[in-house]
C-alpha cells in the first residue's frame, strides 16, 4: 500500500551547501535520499517545508516522500535512517502521513532562530553556530527597531537577488520578533512568520544588528521597509547563526 512518510530533521549546516541538490558539492537533501533509497530500494524524491542555504542548521526541518512498498516498523526504519546517515544529519521523528500532505504547500508558518555573541571573545564551542559581533551593540534601539518589522509588509527591502527566482508578491507577515539575552554573552533572535523570502531572516537580523551598533538610524528602518529597495537595508547575518528551529501546519 502506498503511503506518504513525513520526517522532522535536524542537522549541522557546515558541511552542506543548503538542503537542494547541487552539482556544486554534497546537500542535505542529495544525503539523505541516498539513505533512504538505500533501505527501501527505490526511487524516493523528496519535498521540504524549506530550502535551507548553505551553512545554515535546522533542528525542526520537515520533509516527506511517497513509497509503494512503505517500512514494516517506521520506528525500525527511523534507526535504521540514522545508522546510515552521517552524524550531522538526524531524524527526529517519522510518521504517516494522508497522500495529499505537502510539507511546502500545507505549512502555514516557520519559526527560525539566529544566534549572535557580543563582546570582545566568543567561546569556542559556539564559533560554528553564532555570529560574532566585536561592535558595541545598543540593545535597547535593536528593542525599538523589532515593532517597525511586526506584521504584514512588503519586505522587499531584505530580499536578495536569487538566480533564476523572480518574486512577484513580497509582502509577508512576521508574526513574532523579538531576541532574548542569553548566557556567555549571546543574545537568540526569535522569527515567527508565515512565509519568507530568499535571506529574509539573515537581512532582517543583519540590519537590526547595524541599527544595535550605530550604522543604521532608528529612524531611517521606517524609510528603508518602505523603499522596497535591498541596498538601503543592513548586511547579510552570516549562515552559521541561523537555525530553521519549526515549522508549523
Amino acid at each position: 500500500m502506498t503511503q506518504n512518510i513525513k520526517l522532522t530533521l535536524a542537522y549541522d549546516g557546515r558541511a552542506y551547501l543548503g538542503w537542494q541538490k547541487t552539482g556544486m558539492g554534497p546537500s542535505i537533501e542529495a544525503t539523505l535520499q541516498s539513505v533512504i533509497e538505500q533501505i527501501l530500494q527505490h526511487p524516493a524524491p523528496l519535498q521540504a517545508a524549506s530550502r535551507t542555504d548553505a551553512g545554515v542548521h535546522a533542528q525542526g526541518q520537515v520533509v516527506n516522500f511517497i513509497t509503494p512498498r512503505p517500512p514494516a516498523d517506521l520506528h525500525r526504519f527511523q534507526l535504521s535512517l540514522n545508522s546510515l546517515l552521517p552524524k550531522d544529519i538526524v531524524v527526529l521523528l517519522a510518521e504517516i502521513m494522508p497522500l495529499s500532505f505537502h510539507p511546502t504547500l500545507h505549512c502555514v508558518g516557520k519559526e527560525y532562530r539566529y544566534f549572535i555573541c557580543i563582546g570582545p571573545t566568543q567561546l569556542p564551542q559556539h564559533r560554528f553556530y553564532a555570529w560574532h559581533v566585536y561592535d558595541h551593540l545598543d540593545l535597547s534601539l535593536i528593542r525599538h527597531a523589532l515593532p517597525f518589522l511586526v506584521g504584514e509588509h512588503n519586505f522587499a527591502a531584505f530580499c536578495n537577488v536569487k538566480k533564476n527566482a523572480h518574486y512577484t508578491d513580497y509582502v509577508r507577515t512576521i508574526q513574532t520578533l523579538e531576541f532574548k539575552e542569553l548566557d556567555e554573552q549571546r543574545l537568540c533572535f526569535r522569527i515567527c512568520g508565515n512565509h519568507f523570502l530568499y535571506k529574509m531572516v539573515r537581512n532582517l537580523v543583519g540590519t537590526l544588528i547595524d541599527i544595535g551598533r550605530g550604522k543604521i538610524a532608528l529612524e531611517q528602518l521606517a524609510s528603508i521597509l518602505h523603499s522596497h529597495s535591498r541596498p538601503q537595508a543592513g548586511v547579510t547575518a552570516p549562515a552559521h547563526g541561523l537555525f530553521l528551529h519549526q515549522v508549523f501546519y
